[in-house]
């Protein structure tokens, strides 16, 4: 990192940015799979923090679909998903708009020189409409970002922003000055796969259960001096 970039934060989009709501992956996968939307069953503990593919395929066989045509049905799905999003923009915006604070957290990160992209087990199309539509994606580097598209496995995405962030900017990414931001298990764990720093907010779980998990920093709400504050911190550019 430099002077003009004094480190990295990764956001996690449902549950950190803005609410977790499984009904777009439910209404992708009926039409995907031909099966109505009460019949789709997802899997216990199988769906936050966990990517878009590997849950469609879990929730299909889940659901009574064989695992031949479960597997079979992934790139369907990608464009099923795509057109729910598209036709529910309005409904997406009045029923998950960003939590509070998203936005100025990330323009106060942005003030203080951190570059912002996204982890997350969304498909990039998907990720990018929410993000679109919660008006959050101006000052976020979604070149950098990993998606679910980009491998089933949620371990293998911070190699991928790592690959991406040495192509744009032509110096290795640290791993001690890089953030997480997010709100699961699953988020610390990959954090700290990659050596990553954690800061997980207490949209869906409680204090107590993410100390479980011994994040580095737990935030009851984005507020933007606490989330700067601890991104500082954690990376060692507070002055």
């Amino acid at each position: 990192m430099t002077a003009a970039r004094p480190g990295l934060v990764i956001w996690d989009i449902d549950g950190t940015l803005i609410p977790a709501d499984l009904r777009w992956l439910r209404r992708a996968i009926a039409r995907t799979y031909a099966i109505a939307e009460p019949d789709v069953v997802f899997p216990a503990a199988r769906v936050h923090g966990f990517t878009d593919e590997s849950i469609v395929v879990e929730t299909a066989v889940t659901s009574g679909i064989s695992q031949e045509l479960a597997q079979a049905g992934v790139a369907r799905f990608h464009n099923e998903l795509a057109k729910v999003l598209s036709e529910g923009e309005a409904e997406l915006a009045r029923d998950q708009p960003a939590y509070a604070g998203a936005a100025e957290s990330i323009a106060e990160l942005d003030k203080h020189g951190f570059v912002q992209t996204v982890l997350t087990g969304n498909l990039r199309s998907a990720a990018e409409t929410k993000l679109r539509v919660a008006g959050l994606d101006s000052l976020l580097r979604l070149d950098l970002g990993a998606y679910g598209s980009d491998s089933r496995d949620r371990l293998e995405l911070p190699a991928v922003v790592a690959d991406r962030y040495l192509s744009q900017f032509g110096s290795p990414l640290s791993s001690s000055q890089t953030v997480v931001v997010g709100d699961a298990p699953n988020d610390i764990y990959c954090a700290r796969h990659a050596g990553f720093r954690v800061i997980v907010v207490t949209h869906r779980m409680k204090r107590t259960e993410l100390l479980e998990h011994s994040p580095d920093e737990i935030l009851d709400a984005l507020d933007p001096d606490s989330v700067v504050s601890a991104v500082q911190s954690l990376t060692g550019a507070a002055h």
